[in-house]
């Protein structure tokens, strides 16, 4: 058996990674400060972790839950590339500052591993849809710059510290407990529920845009790989399905399994969203030994499974 921390536990992918931890019969500690995780995410394990209340701006706090830990899977960040463009500063502090508190930390406390949950949004900009590891990053929103500098700083760690890290590039996850109401909810969540309900619905865009969606089994598989995988450290890989999706795609999709057709209706394309993008799943394979479990279409309906009996 092995302690692991979830940082950000109470969140969406954290509180999956907390679940299937438990599953393997795993010591788990949560350390969240509650500002986007939710306490519902944890209350079905709540006899079986423990959990630190707390922000990972603070030095001390993070130190004292990462002492004893082997393994840190670091999720806590200030989700949303709109929340970063409408507040870079705080954005920057958690997902930076957070981050590197976390690595010195981890440093000093002696942990075997830190998987880094990055984004594919890093890769920003460029006009090639097929994205790997090795082509220049170019961000266009504050969200991507942290995450393209905590990869960064995981990288200095293991070069100059000897601290093992992994780093995650994850490709527009969706499933179960991901928040449809938040103003910065993800375009699946906010469908899937708003088709149940039968309201209109807004694309920002034409839709046409393309994305490599990734469902949450995928990138619990991909923490577990890059807990497990030798030889790794210092890596970045990405996660995702190889495949991609226009959300044009994802809305015909939703309408046939919610048997609803609601009005939509198309708006401005969002500032910082990037119009064409899929996974390079090479590395992770050859690296982690990570292959996708569900594919997008059967992941789509196993959430409109889950929202519709929590409707």
């Amino acid at each position: 058996m092995s302690s692991f921390l979830v940082t950000g536990g109470a969140g969406f992918v954290g509180s999956h990674l907390v679940e299937e931890l438990l599953n393997r019969r795993e010591q788990v500690r949560v350390l969240d400060n509650f500002s986007t995780g939710k306490r519902e995410n944890l209350a079905p394990y709540a006899d079986q972790i423990e959990v630190v209340e707390g922000d990972l701006r603070s030095q001390h706090t993070v130190r004292e839950a990462v002492k004893g830990i082997d393994y840190v899977l670091h999720q806590g960040a200030l989700p949303s590339v709109p929340r970063s463009i409408k507040d870079p500063i705080t954005t920057n502090d958690v997902n930076v500052g957070g981050t590197l508190n976390v690595l010195d930390a981890a440093r000093e406390a002696g942990v075997r591993r830190v998987v880094f949950a990055s984004s594919s949004s890093v890769y920003g900009s460029g006009k090639v849809m097929l994205k790997r590891e090795d082509m220049p990053p170019q961000p266009i929103s504050p969200y991507a710059v942290t995450k393209l500098t905590g990869e960064k700083y995981c990288k200095v760690f293991s070069e100059t510290y000897g601290l093992e890290t992994v780093a995650l590039r994850y490709f527009n996850v969706f499933g179960p407990r991901m928040d449809p109401n938040s103003a910065y909810s993800a375009f699946i969540a906010i469908f899937i529920v708003g088709m149940l309900e039968g309201r209109s619905l807004t694309v920002n865009g034409d839709g046409n845009v393309s994305r490599d969606f990734t469902y949450i089994t995928n990138v619990v598989h991909a923490n577990m790989c890059a807990v497990e995988a030798g030889n790794v450290a210092g890596d970045v890989c990405n996660i995702g399905c190889g495949d991609s999706m226009s959300l044009n795609d994802v809305i015909a999709q939703l309408r046939d399994l919610t048997g609803n057709e609601p009005r939509i209706t198309y708006g401005p394309p969002r500032s910082g969203d990037i119009p064409l993008s899929v996974a390079d799943i090479t590395r992770a394979r050859d690296r982690l030994g990570y292959t996708p479990l569900i594919a997008a279409t059967e992941g789509l309906k196993q959430a409109v499974s889950w929202y519709r009996d929590v409707e």
